[in-house]
């Protein structure tokens, strides 16, 4: 196909199109109402679940996933741009500075691995459910969202993006183009954790990411602490965060965490996992997790 140029066909009434550029993507979206797909992994079970899986809609599709220029990892300068049809199997498989460690591996346990070869970071963030594997990361990496329409570009945060249960602030014209990555200075080291059932395929009980940065007196000069799966949004922990940082690195800081800095997750009972076992386990791999990337840290500089 040519630059600019659309496929389109009808189906039981349901109409697809496939735009080759970005420009003709936001004029479909300035026009239609559409149910925006990429990678598509979620739209079958949105299509015969849709009470469990939000307000799917029987309406028009538009197939981004020939966007080439929103594919990709690219270094900015201040920051990395990552385009939001990248999939979870380029971002496990790209170099890239250790603080990203912990969205890496998020990526590795995002569904299998043919899941990972067809699911984007963009799709992740839209789809907004609670067990995201991708956003505890992303917040710890303080994430920022970018927003493309006819109107123009906007850029929020990631908190300000994802406002609730498969809820976010995008727009029916609207299109996530790129997650904004601020790099950060310093010895950076991250981790995640998912507790689920067994080892793959599985929905998280709980996610837990973490970003530590530490001086050269090994002590905790910046942390980010982010928790999953145990409220209709992945959340920053920052009480936690303040009392951990300018601690120096050791195993006395688990000490420091305590179950009351956990009392605001809002964790749910299910088939999974009663609401006080998510708790406890957010708090118990909290700890574990931070107390890792310190011997991490001493090892390295050892």
């Amino acid at each position: 196909m040519g630059a600019g140029t659309v496929q389109s066909a009808t189906t039981k009434a349901i109409h697809y199109f496939r735009p080759s550029c970005l420009e003709h993507t936001l004029e479909l979206l300035a026009q239609k109402q559409l149910t925006i797909v990429a990678g598509a992994t979620d739209l079958y079970p949105a299509k015969i679940a849709h009470n469990a899986w939000g307000n799917w809609r029987q309406q028009a599709l538009l197939d981004i996933s020939g966007l080439s220029e929103l594919q990709g990892i690219s270094d900015r300068n201040s920051h990395f741009r990552i385009g939001a049809l990248t999939t979870w199997s380029h971002i496990a498989q790209a170099a890239l500075p250790a603080y990203f460690t912990s969205m890496q591996q998020a990526a590795q346990s995002i569904g299998s691995l043919q899941i990972q070869n067809r699911g984007t970071i963009g799709g992740n963030i839209c789809n907004a459910s609670p067990a995201a594997d991708g956003i505890p990361a992303l917040l710890c990496l303080e994430a920022q969202v970018e927003l493309s329409s006819q109107s123009g570009v906007r850029v929020l945060r990631l908190d300000e993006f994802v406002l609730g249960y498969r809820k976010t602030v995008l727009q029916e014209d609207e299109l996530v183009t790129a997650i904004i990555i601020p790099k950060l200075a310093g010895r950076a080291l991250s981790g995640f954790e998912k507790l689920g059932s067994r080892s793959s395929l599985v929905i998280s009980i709980v996610m837990v990411a973490l970003v530590l940065v530490i001086n050269k007196q090994q002590q905790i000069e910046d942390i980010r602490l982010a928790i999953g799966a145990c409220s209709e949004v992945a959340q920053r922990m920052s009480a936690l965060e303040a009392v951990l940082k300018g601690h120096t690195c050791g195993a006395e800081l688990a000490k420091l965490i305590t179950s009351a800095h956990f009392s605001g997750l809002t964790p749910i009972d299910d088939m999974r996992a009663s609401a006080h076992y998510r708790r406890h386990c957010a708090e118990e791999i909290s700890r574990r997790l931070l107390l890792s990337l310190c011997q991490q840290q001493k090892c390295h500089h050892a």
